[in-house]
């Protein structure tokens, strides 16, 4: 070997020393830097310990706080003995960096202050210390210790965070600089090889041919690297947007999810869980089901241990939709849950656990029971409505001819007493028809602009004697004007009822409260209660303290008919006349009872607009006269009552059974001064029909309407129409005499008045 050749060997073997000895150096550095990496990582994992060590404690306390079990209990001391052990780990971990040690000097004593203030809760709730309770949730000290102390934990993971990334780089710039020496060193080496091999030719040829290969699969070693390094950064990024999607979504959902393991415990709960359920990580659902009584759909049915959703769950089973009533212990409000659920399988096919998604549906089904019930009420009075018609015709002839009866057996008692039997009972049906009617929203009704204040003064002034002095009568009214357009003696008629109910709820006296306010029902509130209509009303309630009313009462107190009291002491109508007053008024009405405590009910009536409306007085009329009427009555009893009565005041008649036959006799010329018509008649066409056709052949005709109840030709929105003056059956000679000369123009305009019967008797 030629010395040039030693010295060029000598000097390759001194560079590749050096770069030995800087490889071996920068190697032990990476090593190093991988060490401090992987302690970064350690710090955060019991940063992160220590934080679920601190909810599982808090957790634990507020379980035992809620449900007073001894798992909690326990469960929270186990945690309370790790916690400063923990503490003392982290800060030896971090004793390299002075100011993280300060971080978790400082927050050590919050953490522990906060565990005990959570031992003194829970110690405190054992012995049932009240004041010592109320004084320590007075001082708030345990949230702003927490929170405190969570911050600190979030400031140091991040600051164990920032050093991670550091070392991180620091490493990777290592790994660079020992790649640059390496290929540094190989190109020094390719260097002196060539020198050393440039006399021997083919020497050099084989010699550069293996470095040409050995380049080659250099670049491509890199390039392949370098590819990979890309890939994993990009699967890193969409994994972490994945995982913040699904955390976010997870936390949003309406819905209660629980995640658990095979024993039933919860491994993971949204705060969906934790606000409906109450359940959180940690808790197991066997030891919840003592806290609570579970029904079927129906909520009358027990539902098994074996039927519950986490049970089947955990057998494999997959569910939708499935129904159950949970009604807690410590609170009466019960929950109509829907329950879906699949399980979870290991690698191997084994359950592992389940997922259980629950949908609180307690809204909803509320909501259409009061559909139903809504629905149910109008079905009844759209059956008493057309009852009612009849009834009212028979009991006009009834009622008429008893009257007539009455007035001539003065000379003979017995007889007389007999009729006027007939002629209260009678009166009784009437009393009857007319509460009927007024369930089924068939009543005519004036209303007007009332001042409730004044309007509900004057009924408790009227009650007083009547209630007698065991029930103490009170008010509460809001000041200032408070109008409501009703019909006042309808509303007389409906406080009159309920406080009478009032009265026998409290059969060894009580309170009886009214009070009225205006009040604003909201888009929220009509959608809980589908007859509403958002908007402005006046609410008048009326409040007792007698024995209440149980849940399956409240829901048929309406209908008519239902009653709690002894057999007769009541008919059951009180309640539904009210309702059908309410409801026809364009008003709602909600009861509100508790038994044991008492009842109100509430009145939400459609504010007035303008000034208070005064009731003009009615002139007394005369009871007969000469002129002629026209009477169209297609029940044959009742026409011939009516022209009979007529008839003995002094009139002529002239009578039809149809429509049809009335409209022949006044196109043959028959002279009338006074068309007195059913309102529901055969023949083609309604009263009111019919007084429009022969109006437009007779201009100025006068027409007195009557009816056994009121329906669409003349009555719209509960309000008689316009320029219609209706007597409704069945009704007296005298109001008969009455109305006819009104209707003929001897009194009051016929387009202002109606003549509907006085309050009734309250049932």
């Amino acid at each position: 070997m030629i010395p040039t050749q030693r010295v060029i060997l000598g000097a390759g073997l001194a560079i590749l020393l050096i770069i030995t000895a800087a490889s071996i150096a920068l190697d032990f550095k990476s090593r190093s830097d991988a060490a401090w990496v992987n302690h970064a990582v350690q710090v955060q994992k019991k940063i992160s310990d220590l934080r679920v060590l601190l909810r599982r404690a808090e957790g634990a306390a507020r379980g035992y706080e809620l449900y007073r079990s001894a798992g909690f209990s326990d469960e929270f001391q186990a945690v309370r003995a790790r916690i400063a052990p923990a503490l003392a780990e982290l800060k030896r971990d971090v004793r390299d960096h002075p100011d993280q040690v300060a971080l978790l000097e400082g927050t050590e004593p919050l953490a522990l202050r906060r565990i005990e203030i959570a031992a003194a809760a829970m110690r405190l709730r054992t012995e049932n210390d009240q004041a010592g309770i109320a004084a320590l949730n007075g001082k708030a000290e345990g949230r702003g210790l927490m929170d405190t102390v969570m911050r600190n934990l979030d400031h140091l993971s991040a600051e164990e965070e920032r050093l991670l990334t550091a070392r991180s780089q620091d490493s990777r710039r290592t790994g660079i600089v020992l790649l640059g020496i390496d290929v540094a060193g190989a190109v020094l080496i390719l260097l002196l090889v060539a020198l050393v091999m440039r006399e021997s030719r083919r020497t050099t040829v084989a010699l550069q041919s293996t470095l040409t290969e050995t380049t080659a699969a250099k670049e491509a070693l890199e390039a392949a690297v370098a590819e990979r390094t890309e890939h994993l950064v990009a699967a890193h990024d969409e994994l972490r947007l994945s995982v913040n999607v699904l955390q976010s979504t997870f936390r949003s959902m309406a819905e209660a999810v629980l995640v658990i393991d095979a024993e039933g415990t919860v491994l993971l709960s949204n705060p969906a869980a934790e606000r409906m359920l109450l359940h959180r990580a940690g808790m197991n659902l066997r030891n919840l089901r003592a806290l609570s009584d579970v029904f079927h759909g129906d909520g009358v049915t027990p539902l098994k241990a074996d039927e519950l959703p986490s049970t089947r769950v955990l057998r494999g089973e997959q569910f939708e939709e499935l129904e159950m009533i949970v009604r807690p212990h410590s609170d009466n409000s019960p929950r109509h849950l829907m329950i879906s659920g699949r399980p979870m399988r290991d690698g191997q096919g084994n359950i592992s656990g389940a997922v259980l998604v629950y949908h609180d549906a307690t809204t909803s089904r509320e909501t259409e029971r009061q559909l139903y019930q809504s629905q149910k009420l109008d079905a009844i009075g759209k059956l008493t409505g057309g009852v009612a018609h009849d009834f009212n015709n028979m009991l006009t002839v009834i009622s008429g001819n008893t009257e007539t009866l009455v007035a001539s057996l003065k000379d003979q008692p017995e007889l007389q007493r007999t009729a006027r039997l007939i002629d209260d009972a009678a009166e009784r049906c009437a009393d009857l028809i007319q509460h009927l009617l007024a369930f089924a929203r068939r009543q005519p009704l004036q209303p007007r602009n009332v001042e409730i204040s004044a309007a509900v003064a004057d009924i408790a002034k009227l009650l007083r004697p009547t209630l007698g002095e065991q029930i103490q009568i009170e008010t509460v009214l809001e000041q200032g004007p408070m109008t409501a357009h009703i019909d006042p003696s309808r509303l007389t008629n409906a406080v009159l009822n309920m406080a009478i109910n009032a009265r026998d709820a409290m059969p060894n006296g009580g309170k009886l409260l009214f009070e009225a306010h205006r009040v604003e029902l909201d888009e929220a509130y009509a959608q809980n209660n589908p007859d509403v209509r958002p908007g402005p009303y006046v609410m008048l309630a009326v409040s007792d303290t007698g024995t209440g009313m149980p849940a399956e009462v409240q829901q048929k107190a309406f209908e008519p008919f239902f009653t709690t009291k002894e057999v007769g002491k009541g008919s059951g109508l009180g309640l539904s006349m009210v309702y059908g007053f309410v409801k026809q008024s364009g008003g709602h009405i909600k009861i509100y009872s508790e038994e044991g405590y008492g009842t109100t009910i509430k009145l939400y009536l459609p504010p007035g607009e303008g000034t208070v409306d005064v009731a003009t007085p009615v002139a007394p009329q005369a009871q007969g006269g000469a002129e002629t009427i026209f009477v169209v009555e297609d029940d044959t009893l009742v026409r011939n009552f009516v022209t009979a009565q007529l008839q003995s005041l002094g009139y002529k008649t002239v009578a039809a059974p149809d429509s049809r036959a009335a409209l022949q006799l006044i196109e043959a010329g028959q002279p009338f001064d006074l068309l007195f018509t059913d309102v529901v008649i055969p023949g083609g066409m309604s009263g009111r029909e019919l007084a429009e056709e022969v109006a437009k052949r007779r201009p100025g005709l006068k027409v007195l309407y009557t009816s056994g109840y009121t329906d669409n030709a003349i009555v719209h929105h509960g309000k008689l129409d316009d320029g219609v003056l209706l007597l409704t059956k069945p009704y007296r000679r005298n109001q008969l005499a009455e109305m006819i000369r009104k209707a003929l123009g001897g009194g009051i305009a016929a387009t202002k008045i109606s003549a509907s019967p006085a309050p009734r008797r309250p049932a």
